[in-house]
């Protein structure tokens, strides 16, 4: 891996810094991006479930955002919840403001807990990067065979 394939968002350097770790990483044809937790800009996960889920949402939309991509690249979302079965809901209508139809494939584990203190909820993602788009060739000019003008010069002669 070359650092040139690491994805690193303004907003998430710190974090790569201090943690050791990548926000996501391109990979052949994906980017793979690494769990996002809510927090805000003090560091701390808000109490209010919605609000903790659009702020890991956004660290997700950051790190396409730096891939330049989007919510209709992700191809597959891992979400790691502590209490799963008392906030799926609220979760979902969360999830269902950021990802358009057709869906990722999704899955949803419950944890005991998760590495940041006051974390419900983890969104780690799977993204596929876009092919570069291809410019039409400028049509060439047919060239000469060099024989054949060398043959015609001689015959002149």
């Amino acid at each position: 891996m070359d650092k040139s394939d690491l994805v690193i968002p303004a907003s998430q350097k710190a974090m790569y810094e201090r943690f050791h770790f990548a926000p996501a990483v391109r990979a052949g044809d994906l980017l793979l991006c690494s769990g996002q937790i809510g927090v805000g800009l003090d560091g701390r996960a808000p109490a209010d479930l919605d609000e903790q889920f659009t702020l890991a949402f956004e660290g997700v939309r950051a790190i396409l955002s730096e891939a330049r991509l989007d919510f209709s690249d992700v191809v597959e979302m891992t979400t790691f919840h502590v209490g799963l079965l008392q906030q799926i809901r609220v979760f979902s209508a969360v999830k269902d403001r950021y990802l358009p139809e057709p869906f990722p494939a999704w899955t949803a584990i419950g944890v005991s807990e998760l590495a940041f203190p006051g974390g419900v909820c983890e969104v780690r993602v799977t993204a596929r990067l876009r092919k570069p788009a291809v410019r039409a060739a400028a049509p060439r000019k047919a060239a000469k065979p060099k024989r054949a003008a060398k043959k015609k010069a001689a015959r002149k002669r």
